[in-house]
């Protein structure tokens, strides 16, 4: 295998494995909800959401300047079966006329430290090498 190829094929399993460890390995009860309608309010929502188990909490984020909708918000359940459910049930339907992209929330750290796969070292290598 040529040294571009091995270098190639570093840079994409370190980037491979940062992906894959930052996402979340089992479900949680908290879902992100994207495609949301500027009409859509958290009463909407929630009756939307509502029938596939206790909803503890519904968030839409608003801009700060005009306080439209941004078009997503959380949705979240108390327990991580009835957000599964209904992350699967509403994933692409349409609520007010536009489709809904449903998915399990990130966990959101403020100041942890950001993992960013080092290319540099892998660049290093193929020069020396070369």
């Amino acid at each position: 295998m040529g040294q571009q190829a091995q270098l190639t094929k570093r840079v994409a399993a370190a980037t491979s494995t940062t992906l894959h460890n930052s996402a979340p390995s089992t479900p949680n009860s908290k879902l992100f909800v994207a495609g949301l309608s500027w009409s859509v309010d958290e009463k909407s929502l929630k009756d939307a959401f509502s029938s596939f188990g206790e909803v503890s909490e519904v968030r839409i984020a608003y801009d700060k300047e005009t306080g439209r909708s941004r078009g997503f918000g959380f949705i979240s359940f108390s327990n991580e079966n009835e957000a599964e459910c209904a992350k699967d049930a509403m994933d692409g339907k349409a609520l007010l006329g536009r489709p809904l992209r449903v998915n399990f929330a990130l966990e959101k750290v403020r100041g942890g430290p950001v993992v960013v796969p080092r290319i540099s070292n892998a660049a290093d290598d193929f020069s020396r090498n070369a």
